[in-house]
């Protein structure tokens, strides 16, 4: 088994509590404004995320000259190539200190996906993130993938664009160097994603094929498919949020705004209660209704004291105080010790 590397044990692991982990996911939706990236920060506090993620790369690192604009890059973005876009969108590393500081005043993690080898470097090394997020974009980027196992801290990662055989490689490329927490989200790289497209059901065949943890980044729209992941079993949510769907900028427009995220995370904090603990057994609350609502044996017509009861004395109706319908034949042939009316709940205590 590869050995324990040096991060792997000196942070908490935020991902070990027993609810669903969820991200409001910053994104690049600051515009490249560091107080635009600080109200974001505020707004998912106030929608009690409980991480809120940007992401960290330094021009160049991840977009080369020639990169091509996706579809709803080309809408959101027509007058810069991608390279220039990504270029006006980068913070730098000082922005990112302050950004974890100010996290750290509202209460709320700061996570950000490290775009290059040294941003990595920067997120884990200098800012001690405590969980490193890959996106998408690394799923056959081996050598990086390897990078961050290395640093031996929990995993959440991405698997948009990816055939099941691509996402086996990547798991094998990780655990070559890491055996901890991996959480893989199921993620369609489409912004909005469309229903048809989502393919909830690619979280569990990994879960089930790979043996990890599952959960989604969720690019549709609305709390459906999130609801939907929760009830699967997903451990991890994540949802891109902004300001304002009217600002300009590649992630705006398939975003939930600050009140959406607040009624996004209850539908997930509501899913989770609504799946309880998976043990079959009436709730505490739920007794208190047993005798309004299951049957009872009760007399069939007026008994005097000194009867021996036959079937034909005896019936279940509501309300159930004493005997339980599917005991009524250990009565039969048993005398009572007091007169019964009609539909009068016969009680153990009543019989010889």
């Amino acid at each position: 088994m590869p050995k324990i590397e040096s991060g792997q044990m000196k942070k908490n692991n935020p991902l070990q509590k027993k609810k669903v982990f969820i991200i409001a996911e910053a994104g690049v939706n600051h515009n490249g404004d560091i107080e635009l990236a600080k109200q974001l920060i505020d707004a998912a506090a106030e929608a009690k995320a409980d991480a809120v993620k940007f992401q960290t790369w330094k021009p160049g690192e991840v977009t080369g000259k020639y990169a091509t604009k996706v579809a709803y890059l080309e809408e959101s973005c027509k007058e810069e190539t991608r390279h220039d876009l990504s270029n006006r969108l980068c913070l730098p590393y000082d922005a990112f200190r302050e950004l974890k500081a100010h996290c750290e005043k509202a209460g709320i993690l700061f996570l950000s996906t490290p775009d290059g080898f040294e941003s990595l470097n920067f997120v884990v090394d200098e800012l001690d993130m405590p969980i490193i997020k890959i996106g998408s974009t690394e799923v056959t980027h081996h050598a990086f993938l390897a990078a961050v196992a290395k640093k031996g801290l929990p995993i959440i990662f991405s698997t948009g664009l990816s055939t099941l055989t691509e996402v086996e490689a990547s798991i094998n490329v990780i655990r070559c160097h890491y055996q901890g927490e991996l959480i893989v989200l199921q993620c369609t790289s489409e912004y909005p994603a469309p229903a048809e497209d989502v393919n909830l059901l690619a979280m569990v065949t990994m879960r089930d094929a790979f043996g990890v943890s599952v959960g989604l980044s969720d690019h549709s729209e609305g709390n459906e498919a999130a609801i939907a992941a929760v009830a699967l079993g997903a451990r991890v949510i994540e949802k891109h949020f902004t300001l304002d769907r009217s600002l300009p900028g590649p992630d705006h427009q398939a975003s939930l705004t600050p009140s959406e995220l607040a009624a996004f995370v209850q539908a997930v904090r509501k899913t989770e209660l609504l799946l309880g603990d998976g043990e079959k057994a009436p709730s505490a609350r739920e007794i208190l209704n047993l005798d309004g609502i299951r049957r009872g044996v009760v007399a069939a017509h007026p008994l005097t004291q000194g009867t021996m009861l036959t079937a034909s004395d005896l019936v279940a109706k509501r309300p159930f105080v004493g005997i339980e319908p599917h005991e009524q034949e250990q009565l039969i042939g048993r005398v009572i010790t007091r007169d019964l009316d009609e539909d009068e709940p016969i009680r153990w205590r009543d019989i010889q």
